[in-house]
C-alpha cells in the first residue's frame, strides 16, 4: 500500500505559555506539488507515514475508553446531506484542490480553525493530499501533527560539543487525521474518518466539533448494566416513593460512581447470567476482570456461571474456576507437581476452616 503525494503544506505552530493557554500563531513554510515533494527532504521524514497511518488498526467500538485510534462519523441533522457538515466541507475542499495555490489557501483555513482547539501545543502541522497507487485518482487528505520535542541536542563541533535544536520534531508520537476512512485497500467510506492521537490531550476531537465517535466497549457495557439495574428496580418497586426503592437507588448511585467496587449481594446468579447474556450478544469476547483478596482474575464474561463460579463462605468468598487443563508460564513452581484433591474434599476443607474460625479456633490452612 503506497501513496503518491500530490500536494503538501508545511506549517509551524507557535504557542506561548503552557498547555496552549497563551497567544497562538502559525507560519506557513511551503506548499509542494508532487514533483517538488519527491525531491524534498520532507519526503525522507514522512517516508512510510502515509502507509502506516492508513494501515493502523482501529475498531468502531474500541476496548478502551482512551483508545488512541478512533473512527469518526460526520454529524448531520435529519434530512440534511453531508455537505451541511462544516468539518466535511473543510476536508472536502482540501481533497478536491487541483493546484498549489488552492491547496495552500484551504490549508490556511484549516490551520486557523485548528488554532482554536483547546490545549493545542506548538509543533509542525503537515497537511497533504495523496492518492493510493493502483486505485485510481480518488484522493485522501492526511493531517499530521508533530509536537516539539523538549531537550533535543545535536553534536556540533570539537569545541562546543553539542548545540541545542530549538524546534525539533519527531514522527515517533505523530498524531494524524485520515479522510476518508479506508475500510480495506481501495474501499473508502466518505461519511467516516480516522484519527490517531497518542497523548491524553484530545486535540482532534476538539478540532472536529461536528464529528461523533462510537462508544467504547466499557461504555457500552456500563450503559447496559445501568439500564438493566434501573429496569430491575422499577419492576421490583413500581412506586417511586417507596422507601426501599429510594434507598436502593441511592446505594446503586454510589456503587456506580465508585472507582473500586465490591460484590453487592443483590441479585441471584440466574439474574446476573441473564443480564450478562444481553451484553455478550453485543461482543462475545468481553472480558471479566476482578480481584479477590490479593489474587487477580481475568477471564470472559461469557464464562460466568459456566466456568467461573463465585460462592459465599461465611463472611468470605470462594472462587471456583473450571477447566480441562493447566498451562504454566516459564519458571518452575511446586504447584505444577500437584495431584489435585477432589472438589468434594476441597469443599469439606473450606467449610471446616470456616467453622473453626467461627468457633475462634485457628483455621486449617
Amino acid at each position: 500500500m503506497k501513496f503518491n503525494v500530490q500536494f503538501l503544506s508545511f506549517y509551524v505552530i507557535q504557542v506561548e505559555g503552557k498547555e496552549g493557554q497563551g497567544a497562538k500563531s502559525y507560519k506557513h513554510y511551503q506548499t509542494l506539488d508532487e514533483e517538488e515533494y519527491e525531491h524534498s527532504e520532507i519526503k525522507k521524514f514522512l517516508d512510510g507515514e502515509f502507509t502506516r497511518t492508513a494501515k493502523r488498526k482501529v475498531e468502531k467500538n474500541p476496548n478502551s475508553e482512551q483508545a488512541p485510534t478512533k473512527i469518526g462519523r460526520f454529524l448531520v441533522e435529519p434530512g440534511y446531506d453531508l455537505d451541511s457538515n462544516p468539518n466535511f466541507n473543510q476536508l472536502t475542499r482540501l481533497r478536491a484542490a487541483d493546484d498549489v495555490e488552492s491547496f495552500h489557501n484551504f490549508g490556511d483555513d484549516l490551520v486557523r480553525s485548528y488554532l482554536d482547539t483547546s490545549a493545542v501545543r506548538g509543533g509542525a502541522l503537515i497537511v497533504s493530499q495523496a492518492v493510493l497507487r493502483n486505485h485510481g485518482d480518488d484522493p485522501f487528505v492526511f493531517i499530521m501533527k508533530c509536537d516539539f520535542e523538549p531537550k533535543i541536542a545535536r553534536i556540533s563541533d570539537e569545541r562546543s560539543l553539542i548545540s541545542e535544536v530549538e524546534m525539533a520534531i519527531s514522527a515517533r508520537n505523530m498524531k494524524s487525521i485520515q479522510y476518508p476512512y479506508m475500510l480495506e485497500e481501495g474501499m473508502v467510506e466518505e461519511w467516516e474518518l480516522k484519527i490517531h492521537q497518542s497523548s491524553h490531550a484530545r486535540y482532534f476531537e476538539d478540532f472536529l466539533k461536528f464529528v461523533t465517535y462510537e462508544q467504547s466497549i466499557p461504555e457500552i457495557v456500563n450503559d447496559h448494566v445501568m439500564e438493566y439495574v434501573q429496569s430491575y428496580v422499577e419492576t421490583k418497586w413500581p412506586d417511586e416513593s417507596h422507601e426501599e426503592r429510594q434507598q436502593t437507588e441511592r446505594d446503586l448511585e454510589l456503587w456506580a460512581a465508585s472507582e473500586k467496587r465490591d460484590i453487592q449481594n443483590k441479585w441471584e446468579p440466574e439474574e446476573v447470567i441473564e443480564a450478562a447474556a444481553r451484553i455478550i450478544d453485543i461482543k462475545p469476547e468481553i472480558e471479566l476482570k476482578f480481584k479477590i483478596g490479593d489474587t487477580y482474575v481475568k477471564g470472559f464474561l461469557a464464562d460466568f456461571g459456566d466456568k467461573i463460579h463465585i460462592a459465599s463462605l461465611g463472611d468470605r468468598y470462594a472462587l471456583v474456576i473450571e477447566g480441562s487443563s493447566f498451562t504454566f508460564d516459564k519458571g518452575f513452581s511446586p504447584v505444577e507437581l500437584l495431584q489435585p484433591e477432589s472438589f468434594e474434599r476441597l469443599a469439606d476443607r473450606l467449610l471446616e476452616k470456616k467453622w473453626s474460625e467461627e468457633d475462634g479456633e485457628p483455621g486449617v490452612e
